[in-house]
């Protein structure tokens, strides 16, 4: 049987793609399953908000997951003949469930008022902003427009300004 270039990328893609779940899935289960370490103390009168952050990005990761739709995948890599996706909470940011995940994490690493936790949360900061880069150039390959999109669109944070006209 003969494997062409573009097979064997695929398959390397979809490897790397498969490792940036699994260290996903390591760091969230260390947040969750590590204890917290030494108090933080000025945090923690902060456990209520907390726990009010924690819902918020839940409830975002849902409406960004509701989003997507057919287009849905666990991997950075896009999925086989979806479409690019621009429109409701896309247009406001170019990565609304990660950014869901880290206010989730944020709430619960507040809440816990642990250091560890804090830490945890750092390193899951670090990793989305990696796994965040890593799947825009996938995105850049296979949709010609994600340049432009880019272009206007924050990754993580909306614009305050986003409903206005900057042109």
């Amino acid at each position: 049987m003969k494997t062409t270039a573009r097979g064997c990328r695929l398959k390397s893609e979809q490897g790397r793609s498969w490792a940036w779940v699994l260290a996903q899935w390591v760091l969230l289960a260390a947040l969750l399953c590590l204890p917290g370490g030494p108090a933080v103390a000025f945090l923690l009168p902060l456990r209520l908000p907390a726990y009010f952050f924690q819902g918020v990005g839940l409830l975002l990761v849902a409406a960004a997951a509701l989003n997507l739709g057919n287009a849905l995948t666990p991997l950075p890599s896009p999925r086989q003949g979806a479409a690019l996706k621009t429109g409701g909470l896309y247009r406001s940011m170019r990565h609304p469930i990660y950014t869901g995940i880290l206010v989730w994490a944020l709430g619960f690493a507040v809440a816990s008022s642990g250091s560890w936790h804090l830490f945890v949360f750092t390193l899951l900061c670090l990793f989305f902003s990696g796994k965040a880069r890593y799947e825009e150039a996938l995105l850049r390959e296979r949709f010609p427009e994600y340049g432009t999109y880019a272009e206007r669109t924050p990754r993580f944070i909306p614009r305050l300004d986003a409903g206005k006209d900057t042109r």
